[in-house]
């Protein structure tokens, strides 16, 4: 079938984002505070992605132990949160998502972000290696976005795969780890949790796993996170199997995650302290997705480079967070694999790794720019730089380099490094 529609161009502006993630919104804003026109285009009903819909309890590390990476755009919102009181406690890494969606909104809206929710990029149009306009659909309508230039921020790499992009997903047999369909919960006693020393996780895990508690054998669960007085954010159940880029795999992984709640709140009532009289509030509307497609970029940022702390001398920026992939199915056998990565590859206090300018540039476009957990890495590297603090160091180079490229009328490659680097220190970015 054939589809043919005329529609409007309803916006022309200087940088497209779409996806209103944390990177996404770390390069909105930065192009607009460089002084560019910028529209971002946001599929769901707030902006912040994992760490809001998702109701993604906390966040990962902003730091190596002595450097703070994710400085910049990182650096201002965690101090916003903080400040507005949706961290649990100045020196906690928790998320209370509703205050976070209100730190959100004011942050685009002071830099002069032009945004709106409930809007789905659909498609784009191309000419030659040059995206000319975003395809969009809202209530209102399908619409298009003139710009110069795009950046794709929605964690899956849509964009750019439409626009012509090559990609990656998952490991050679295009497996995914799973996701997790996280929690909010009331009524904990986090006096009693933290008055009593826990029993290990992994041996009381274990016992309701041989007791029938849990409908997958699953020994992998990072846990509930105190985000209010009696409340907490469960990261806890896994959706094996699912794939981002496939509705019917989210709808499937959705409805099962909505069920894994209720085991897992047997398994804190009956296992451990403090836990008693918990009550599950809700569950996150969006589905926690860890990977999905990598882009392929001019570098393709690998495990050795981790093993290496690597510097490039086009780095945007450096982290610290260890390869954590989770196990991709349930058994022992798998959190084996998992577990010996995670005790292996991390680092000491003070290392990191180099971040590359060319992993935020898709091989064959010119005016596109990939940010967040669809950058060019190989698998091991994807699953260290796709959490928050990552998401928030690429997406401001992106926007930094997007803004340049319109100040030197250049495309993503006509300009120099030096000069993204030496923009991004004046707004703090980590780069020694």
């Amino acid at each position: 079938m054939k589809f043919e529609r005329d529609i409007p161009v309803r916006h022309e502006v200087d940088v497209f984002v779409a996806g209103g993630g944390p990177a996404g919104c770390a390069a909105a804003v930065v192009a607009a505070r460089q002084g560019r026109s910028v529209f971002l285009a946001e599929a769901h009903s707030c902006l912040g992605g994992m760490g809001t819909a998702g109701l993604v309890p906390a966040f990962m590390q902003f730091s190596d132990g002595e450097n703070f990476c994710a400085a910049g755009i990182g650096e201002e919102l965690l101090n916003a949160l903080r400040d507005a009181g949706g961290t649990g406690a100045p020196e906690k890494l928790s998320i209370n998502a509703e205050v976070f969606k209100r730190v959100y909104d004011d942050f685009l809206l002071d830099a002069g972000v032009d945004f709106t929710f409930h809007t789905a990029l659909i498609d784009v149009i191309t000419d030659d290696d040059r995206v000319t306009h975003a395809v969009c659909a809202a209530k209102s309508g399908i619409f298009a976005v003139a710009a110069k230039q795009f950046v794709d921020g929605t964690g899956d790499g849509d964009l750019a795969v439409w626009a012509g992009a090559p990609s990656e997903k998952g490991d050679e047999n295009g497996d995914l780890m799973p996701g997790t369909h996280c929690s909010l919960w009331a009524y904990i006693d986090w006096d009693e949790v933290s008055s009593k020393p826990a029993p290990p996780k992994r041996e009381t895990i274990a016992q309701a796993i041989a007791d029938g508690v849990f409908s997958q054998e699953d020994y992998h669960m990072p846990g509930i996170w105190r985000v209010g007085e009696n409340e907490g954010g469960g990261n806890i159940g896994h959706t094996f199997g699912v794939d981002n880029t496939d509705e019917r795999s989210v709808t499937e992984a959705l409805v099962k995650g909505r069920k894994l709640v209720l085991e897992y709140e047997r398994y804190y009532k009956e296992y451990r302290s403090g836990y008693e009289n918990m009550k599950l509030m809700a569950t996150g509307s969006l589905l926690g997705i860890r990977e999905t497609r990598r882009i392929i970029g001019d570098y393709v940022l690998d495990l050795d480079d981790f093993k290496n702390r690597a510097t490039f001398d086009d780095e945007i920026g450096r982290y610290s967070y260890p390869v954590d992939i989770h196990p991709m199915r349930p058994g022992a056998e798998e959190f084996g694999r998992f577990r010996d990565e995670w005790k292996t590859l991390r680092y000491k206090k003070g290392e990191n790794y180099g971040i590359p300018y060319r992993t935020l540039t898709p091989q064959g476009l010119s005016n596109v720019l990939v940010a967040g957990r669809c950058i060019s890495t190989d698998r091991p590297m994807q699953g260290s730089v796709r959490v928050m603090p990552g998401c928030y160091i690429t997406g401001q180079a992106a926007g930094m380099a997007a803004a340049i490229a319109i100040e030197e009328e250049t495309d993503t490659r006509g300009f120099q490094v030096a000069r993204l680097r030496d923009r991004l220190k004046d707004i703090g970015a980590f780069l020694p």
